[in-house]
């Protein structure tokens, strides 16, 4: 009988969590900016023009700072793998009891683990200490230009429909629609980042709705304080 293959979902932490964040900064914060605009003064030419500064800013801001944090840990990740060449040059005996001991610890035996040590040195002593002592390998390695695009164009496709409703949707109810199809797709996205990523959904949905629902009351109330004020 054939062994059906394992799904893992490891593998796609890295652009899912890039992306899932992308599109629900996009969303939310460009919906906030607008329902915060509506709530103050409900004309269409200053909703369009602030949902569109929120989302040419918020973008680039999102891929920028995407870029920056993944690049640190890519910087500390190469660093600590050139340290590692440089000890298995000068101290490899060293190198190999440390490796030795990190598969003793596993639950394997003393011999069984100096044997493993020694095949992996063998083949890869680099690779091996790479993934066993520092953690590093091929799926979990820091990629910052694929987290910086996977963040700005979902915070695009994010920021379309708060964009969207701002042409289409009626002045005097601008808020209501803005919240309404916000949370609706909110609910989508929440779904659907579960399900990728293997998570219980209902959880996310609600979770995501929850803040989604507080971020935009603050902004709105701001908005009608401001607009009040103004008047």
């Amino acid at each position: 009988m054939k062994h059906p293959l394992e799904k893992h979902y490891v593998n796609r932490v890295g652009w899912l969590r890039a992306a899932v964040l992308g599109a629900n900064d996009g969303l939310l914060s460009t919906t906030s900016i607008v329902i915060g605009v509506a709530a103050a003064d409900p004309n269409r030419h200053s909703i369009i023009l602030a949902a569109l500064a929120g989302t040419i800013a918020g973008a680039m801001s999102m891929a920028a700072g995407e870029y920056v944090s993944v690049s640190s840990q890519s910087d500390t990740e190469k660093a600590d793998i050139e340290r590692e060449k440089k000890e298995l040059t000068e101290i490899p005996d060293i190198e190999l009891q440390e490796l030795a001991k990190i598969y003793e610890r596993r639950g394997v035996t003393r011999e069984t683990a100096m044997l493993v040590a020694k095949e992996l040195t063998d083949h890869n002593a680099l690779e091996a200490h790479a993934k066993d002592e520092l953690g590093i390998n091929e799926i979990t390695v820091a990629k910052p230009l694929q987290a910086s695009f996977a963040s700005f164009f979902s915070f695009l496709s994010g920021a379309a429909l708060p964009m969207s409703v701002s042409i289409f949707a009626p002045e005097k109810d601008m808020v209501y629609y803005q919240y309404g199809f916000s949370i609706v797709f909110l609910m989508v996205l929440g779904a659907v980042a579960a399900k990728t990523g293997g998570s219980k959904i209902g959880v996310a949905m609600l979770r995501i709705c929850f803040w989604g629902t507080v971020a935009m009351a603050v902004t709105a109330m701001v908005g009608h304080l401001f607009g009040v004020n103004v008047n």
